[in-house]
């Protein structure tokens, strides 16, 4: 549970750099994606998901 809360806390982090340091450039991905088509917009958020999980696996891998 505790490594659940850390990593969820890192996203906050993270998603709160970006939000801090560089807004206007936030809008114009939010914008960008508003854009797409919905089945790529839902592709994209596959493959993120993928992504994480690859590198959640990679991390309890090396003993996180």
């Amino acid at each position: 549970m505790a490594k659940a809360l850390l990593a969820l806390g890192l996203v906050f982090i993270v998603e709160g750099l970006a939000y801090a340091l560089a807004p206007s450039l936030v809008e114009r991905l939010l914008e960008a994606l508003r854009q797409l088509p919905l089945d790529q917009r839902r592709n994209l958020g596959l493959a993120a998901m993928a992504g994480g999980l690859a590198l959640a696996w990679l991390a309890v891998l090396l003993g996180a």
